[in-house]
């Protein structure tokens, strides 16, 4: 397959969705234009220039750093088409209407290059039928491409191929929106809707049919249909108001419109009450009002029946409560079957429709039960797809159980379940050699494209996966050194001379256990293996074990405290210092002690979404994990390495204010550009391929001659100057109440760290001495009413307390 070079894209389109596309193509280093009408007033490429400047504001953030935007140029279809000439990749992201992508496409194929591949990011549009309206030389290089919002977070790309494209073009752009875009591919049919919004949809359409059929709130469905059933916490009807109602309302007279066969054609509308939001112009989250709306600090959620808004209090029945928490997929479905409860009876009628409509249409929508299950992970941020959990919950009952809904008039009865479904001999989808695709009547294995060899643990489906649902850093590959905090291992199939560290606490905590595992492992590393890659699941690194801090300062156990800020001292150090490379593959969170486990690595290969910083001031403390050590030490050496060798007080102030505020990176670009990281390290965009990526780069440093950094034994600190310096800015910051007076005590102790202590400015001085002064700063804090009021809240809200 010949690989596609693509230098530089194009963007047809410069709304919501469009501009978003073009930040993350910059976020993945690639230039692009951003196209759109010619403005009649003010500057001609106005449109352009507004969308780039609101992609600044949206949260979450499009771009990994606001310093990408200058890879972004707006331009107009009446001055700018010249430009397309040198864009190999195009993609259409106007209006959902035939018509206007008809005049579009006509307007710029003059301009193309023979070798440009042009997409149009339709959410539901027939691609075939769009073919039509493009040349017949442009068709074979035409295809659809479906991003998911916000394209930056969602990992959702779907192709969509027509009769024409040739099946080169499909391989090599699904190869290079993997490795490049950091998207996960699924190739779906040209059919309305597609794969995720067909069955995710339905989904909604069937909850709200079976919301007013059992008389629940919309509150106590969101209960109902969030992270308790495998669902994101926006659940069900928050998720509307998050897309859009108008948005849904679109994709709803999709689906009337264009499935009039569907046996489920009947459901295709929202009720009454939404379409009178959608006249309200009440539209959702961008509108301030739709099923939802907040005033003040207090959630109101819309009364249907009357039409008013009342406090939001959803809550689960007692119930259904214990039946949710039922570990056993086939009891719980069982539970749910027999309650009488109408939640219960709610929650199996949900679940019940959305096994029947997939299982009918599988044939139809998808090559396979995996790429159906994976577009609704992937699309609906679903932890389990629904022929998945199907299969889980014992797939020969519920068909029954289907079959018996139906016929005692319970369920939808047009539709037959297909006659593969009931075939005594089956009991899933999925299996160790595939996902059983109906059209083909086999089993279908995962997609064999080279990119997905780069992937360790790619996303399967129920029966393909490891044999239990513990995450792969826990009981995979081969253990060479464990205790209760960390597992040391390797994977001979990668590369047998490297070590991979796992933390083994919830959220990858730091404490007791996790230090002494972390230097035992390094001690192991040192003798007997070429390398090692800090890796788990994310998040990364939440930090220090907050709960065992509490418990310690409730006892007065102030000698254990310190010794464990000691040995967390110690374990940077012997990151940082290990005479094998240790490689940081992070993703996700990486905060206080984690960040400075990131910081102390050699190098790092980072997944775009990870969030790194120094939070500890949240919780009254400073950085001890050698966090503010390192700065004063990177300081000195940035002060050394500026064109003018300067003083070493303006480069401790700029890491100053993201400790004293606690402020944490966007973005793994972020990471770098606030110090934590360094311009080396590496940047991957699909999550799937850090492993592998980690490995590599410990192997390569560890053939090269790896040799650890000389310790930093004259560091230059900016003393009792800097500190003065840092201390004027809390004063006005504490004078226009911007901060709390522990927050003032917080950043001075920073500050005093980070400048060395109450020292002469300039003085020189050894690593022991920063950490000496770093611990003595952490254990003062630690032992104030403030801060330990501070710890308690944050274990007990998960919130920071201002006192």
């Amino acid at each position: 397959m010949e690989p596609i070079r693509i230098r530089k894209a194009a963007v047809l389109g410069a709304g919501v969705m469009g501009a978003q596309i073009a930040a993350h193509l910059a976020n993945a280093g690639f230039s692009v234009e951003l196209f759109d009408l010619k403005s009649d007033s003010g500057t001609p490429n106005q449109v352009g220039d507004q969308a780039i400047e609101r992609l600044k504001k949206l949260e979450p953030s499009p771009l990994a750093t606001t310093e990408v935007l200058s890879r972004i140029r707006s331009g107009n279809y009446d001055d700018h088409l010249d430009r397309l000439r040198d864009c190999d990749l195009v993609i259409e992201a106007v209006a959902e209407r035939i018509d206007i992508k008809r005049s579009l496409f006509a307007k710029i194929t003059p301009a193309l290059s023979a070798h440009a591949i042009v997409a149009t990011n339709t959410s539901g549009l027939s691609i075939n039928t769009l073919a039509k309206e493009v040349p017949e030389s442009l068709r074979p290089n035409f295809l659809g491409i479906h991003f998911f919002n916000p394209p930056r977070y969602m990992p959702l790309v779907e192709l969509i191929p027509t009769t024409q494209t040739r099946p080169e073009i499909v391989d090599a752009l699904e190869t290079w929106l993997t490795q490049r875009i950091g998207k996960s591919v699924i190739r779906a049919k040209d059919t309305p809707n597609f794969i995720a919004n067909r069955i995710g949809v339905f989904s909604l359409l069937a909850t709200m049919r079976h919301t007013e059929a059992f008389g629940l709130g919309l509150d106590t469905v969101d209960a109902l249909t969030g992270p308790r059933i495998g669902r994101p916490k926006s659940a069900s009807y928050r998720t509307v108001d998050v897309v859009g109602i108008d948005t849904l309302a679109h994709v709803v007279m999709t689906m009337r419109d264009q499935l009039p066969n569907d046996p489920w054609h009947s459901w295709f509308a929202l009720p009454s009450w939404i379409e009178a939001l959608v006249k309200e112009g009440a539209l959702g989250q961008k509108t301030g009002r739709g099923l939802y709306k907040k005033e003040g600090r207090e959630i109101l959620v819309l009364d249907p029946a009357s039409g008013s808004y009342r406090k939001s209090q959803g809550e689960i029945s007692s119930e259904v409560d214990g039946i949710l928490k039922i570990a056993d997929p086939a009891k719980k479905f069982a539970a749910l079957r027999q309650s009488e409860d109408p939640q219960a009876k709610f929650l199996w009628a949900v679940f019940r429709d959305v096994f029947h409509y997939s299982a009918y249409h599988l044939h139809e929508i998808a090559d396979n039960a995996r790429d159906l299950d994976l577009a609704l992970r992937w699309g609906f941020g679903w932890t389990m797809g629904p022929l998945e959990i199907w299969q889980a919950a014992g797939w020969q009952t519920i068909a029954q159980a289907i079959a018996d809904d139906m016929k005692a008039g319970r369920a939808v009865n047009q539709a037959t379940l297909p006659a593969w479904v009931t075939n005594t001999g089956r009991q899933g989808v999925h299996t160790p050699n595939g996902s059983f695709s109906p059209a083909k009547n086999v089993d279908q294995p995962r997609s064999s494209l080279p990119v997905y060899k780069r992937q360790r643990f790619p996303e399967t489906c129920f029966g393909e996966k490891r044999p239990s649902l513990t995450p792969a850093s826990l009981e995979t590959g081969e253990t060479v050194y464990e205790n209760s905090g960390v597992r040391l291992w390797r994977d001979p199939t990668l590369d047998a001379g490297i070590g991979i560290l796992s933390f083994k606490s919830k959220m990858h905590t730091v404490g007791d256990d996790v230090l002494i595992g972390l230097l035992a492992a390094l001690a192991h590393a040192e003798r007997h293996l070429d390398g090692v890659v800090l890796w788990h699941e994310p998040p990364f690194s939440v930090g220090a074990n907050l709960k065992q801090v509490s418990e310690a300062c409730t006892a007065g156990a102030w000698d254990q405290l310190e010794t464990m800020v000691a040995n967390f001292q110690a374990a940077s150090q012997a990151l940082k210092y290990c005479t094998v490379p240790v490689v940081a593959a992070a993703q996700g969170m990486a905060l206080g002690g984690g960040c400075e486990f990131l910081m102390h690595a050699h190098h790092r290969v980072m997944h775009l979404e990870t969030y790194a910083g120094l939070v500890e001031a949240g919780v009254g403390l400073i950085p001890a994990g050698g966090g503010c050590k390192e700065f004063a030490v990177r300081a000195a050496h940035w002060a050394s390495q500026s064109p003018t060798p300067t003083e070493v007080f303006p480069f401790i102030q700029q890491v100053f204010m993201p400790i004293a505020m606690a402020k944490v990176a966007k973005s793994a670009a972020d990471v770098v550009r606030m110090g934590f990281g360094k311009q080396s390290d590496q940047i991957v965009f699909h999550a799937q391929e850090l492993l592998s990526l980690g490995i590599r780069a410990a192997r390569q440093l560890a053939d090269t001659g790896y040799a650890p950094p000389a310790p930093a034994k004259s560091v230059i600190v900016s003393g009792r100057t800097g500190i003065a310096n840092l201390e004027m800015i809390l004063v006005n910051m504490h004078a226009g109440r911007m901060i709390s007076d522990h927050d003032y005590r917080v950043a001075k102790a920073a500050a005093t760290a980070l400048c060395g202590g109450d020292i002469e400015p300039g003085s020189r001085v050894d690593e022991a001495w920063l950490i000496t002064i770093e611990r003595a700063e952490f254990m003062t804090l630690l032992k104030t009413p403030e801060t330990q009021a501070r710890i308690k809240h944050m274990l007990e809200t998960g919130k920071p307390l201002r006192n």
